[in-house]
């Protein structure tokens, strides 16, 4: 994300980075770096800060944001299961706002799928400085309901693996089908990347492209037979997945 912050926006960042090899990493992007936020020196306060971290540690960089941030900032998280009432709580009575927010591992390369929930008292100002960063590395929406917030991990969060699960067992059919590895990984890939871009690109609903590439009697029909087989088809298997992950989310959120 700080990279496409970098490239695209004219904003100031400082990393807290308490590992060494992280903080190298940051420091190559030609930030500001400090191994704690007990280490922040000087009168320049944040107008936003982003938490990165894992789930566990973020009430205690919470509790640390108020002494290092100005009175009308904000907090975007970007924590997995952390609501944002848990981090308004660490917060105190400082007025800082919280912008809870779940991207995913796409947004690596700028193609991340990001989802957002504001807390009443976010402004029009803060709601926009998150969509500016957080459309740097993909797509952004915001929604006014944070329960849905689970079904959004569940889904986005969660769901490049249902589709690196999906190209590994293509790949693994299409060598059982005879086919060497190279070609076998080549293939799944690129049809799935392909597959992705039509779909995104096109106007037509995924149901009706199906049914265009779907001659009657053919090869695809057949496939498409044991896929969509009633009940125990992909659509099952991957509502059943989601539904798991959804669970999980709310048994995490409930954890914390």
């Amino acid at each position: 994300m700080l990279k496409g912050w970098k490239a695209a926006t004219s904003h100031d960042f400082t990393v807290v980075e308490p590992n060494d090899q992280l903080r190298g990493r940051a420091a190559a992007e030609g930030v500001t770096v400090l191994a704690s936020l007990e280490d922040w020196r000087g009168s320049q306060l944040a107008d936003a800060i982003i938490v990165a971290t894992k789930p566990d540690i973020v009430a205690s960089v919470a509790e640390h944001t108020p002494r290092v941030s100005r009175s009308d900032a904000v907090v975007i998280s970007v924590a997995a299961g952390v609501t944002i009432e848990r981090i308004a709580a660490r917060l105190g009575a400082s007025g800082i706002s919280v912008i809870r927010s779940m991207p995913n591992t796409p947004a690596a390369i700028g193609e991340g799928m990001i989802v957002c929930c504001c807390d009443p008292r976010v402004t029009e100002a803060q709601r926009g400085l998150a969509e500016e960063l957080m459309s740097c590395v993909g797509r952004t929406i915001f929604v006014s309901d944070e329960s849905m917030m689970d079904a959004v991990t569940a889904v986005s969060g969660s769901g490049p693996a249902y589709l690196f699960h999906f190209v590994e067992a293509l790949t693994s059919a299409a060598e059982t089908a005879g086919l060497p590895h190279d070609i076998a990984s080549l293939l799944a890939k690129q049809t799935v990347l392909g597959a992705a871009k039509l779909v995104d690109s096109s106007d037509t609903e995924p149901s009706e492209l199906r049914r265009q590439v779907t001659s009657p009697k053919g090869t695809t029909e057949a496939a498409l037979n044991v896929l969509m087989k009633e009940g125990a088809g992909l659509t099952a298997i991957v509502t059943e997945a989601v539904q798991a992950a959804k669970a999980r989310s709310i048994e995490l959120r409930g954890a914390k």
